[in-house]
């Protein structure tokens, strides 16, 4: 798989993910307002590459100073540009809080060492997150069964992550131990996350995927086509709701009338500890006109309204497990997640 993201020659590269999976474009990117409009405008997206893109952009950023800028003013004002990128993606807040640390601790340095310290930052961020997430995949392959077919939405691989996958690295890894898995992939309106990003991903790695839309799962899992769930997240509350990718919900509550296991892959970076529970969660409102076009082209009336959240939550109590780099946590959530945290 290409990677998601890659500095290279003093500058961040990253595959244009609108474009796929027709044309493989990569663009360069050499300020933090080209980083944070590839964030807004899902040039990247999925909650860890975010996270890696915004550490990137402050490094990049305290890179292009000069002997005679303020240091710290520059430091704020990227800062603060890329905290506003994108509400919901808990990894996103996490990198730039972790960066900003190393800044503070460093902030009387010179600047040429300040910018060495923070690029090797955001490397270490991005290394750890491949690491983090072929962790995830080990631990999470146990619950996958020889022969299941697997549902899964949105995008949660190597395209939202360093380079594995959260929940298509739990898929990656019970493929890897050569379980007969197949994979039922949800299209993923508005955005076609799942049809243009998960489908391409599976195909390129031989996994077998049949691409479904949205509105199908529900009729699938009663015929019996369906044997677990397993999807990524954004942002996960001490009591274990989760948000994801819009449409989620909806699988949780089918899964849970069809009695069937629904898995969240995430790592500790996605959860906000600070927050009791999802209605805390902020949830991204995106354009209308991604509902009402497709590729470009019209599908509905011009000026008709338009709701567009980009995420919703699906409540603890729905969710079977949750699969983390430090092990495999179970209902009931808030004593396991803070558990989790002191093993943080």
């Amino acid at each position: 798989m290409l990677p998601a993201i890659a500095w290279k020659n003093g500058a961040l590269v990253m595959v244009d993910q609108r474009r796929l999976p027709w044309k493989e474009e990569y663009l360069t990117l050499k300020t933090v307002e080209e980083v944070a409009r590839a964030i807004e405008d899902m040039v990247i997206r999925g909650a860890p590459a975010i996270g890696i893109a915004a550490a990137y952009g402050l490094a990049l950023g305290i890179l292009n100073l000069g002997p005679g800028d303020n240091a710290e003013r520059a430091f704020d004002k990227f800062y603060r540009r890329l905290w506003r990128t994108r509400p919901t993606a808990r990894n996103l807040f996490w990198a730039l809080e972790r960066m900003k640390r190393v800044y503070e601790e460093n902030r009387g340095r010179k600047l040429a060492e300040l910018k060495r310290v923070l690029l090797a930052e955001a490397r270490a961020i991005e290394k750890e997150d491949l690491e983090i997430n072929r962790k995830i995949g080990e631990n999470g392959a146990s619950l996958v069964p020889e022969g299941a077919t697997i549902l899964t939405h949105c995008n949660a691989g190597a395209l939202a992550t360093a380079g594995y996958g959260t929940a298509l690295g739990v898929i990656r890894s019970a493929f890897a131990r050569r379980k007969k898995i197949r994979v039922l992939a949800c299209e993923t309106r508005p955005f076609l996350q799942g049809a243009r990003l998960t489908v391409w991903e599976l195909t390129k790695d031989k996994i077998p995927v049949t691409l479904i839309t949205d509105n199908m799962a529900g009729w699938l899992m009663r015929r019996g086509e369906v044997g677990l769930v397993i999807v990524g997240a954004d942002r996960i509350a001490r009591n274990g709701d989760t948000a994801n990718k819009i449409g989620t919900y909806s699988l949780a509550v089918l899964a849970r009338q069809h009695r069937l296991p629904f898995y969240v892959a995430a790592p500790l970076s996605t959860f906000d500890f600070s927050l009791k529970s999802g209605q805390d969660i902020p949830i991204e409102e995106r354009r209308a006109e991604e509902v009402r076009r497709i590729g470009g082209q019209l599908i509905t009336v011009p000026e008709v309204p338009v709701k567009n959240p980009a995420f919703d939550v699906t409540p603890g109590r729905l969710i079977s497990a949750i699969i983390t780099e430090k092990g495999i946590i179970r209902p009931p959530f808030t004593p396991a997640i803070a558990k989790l945290k002191l093993r943080g």
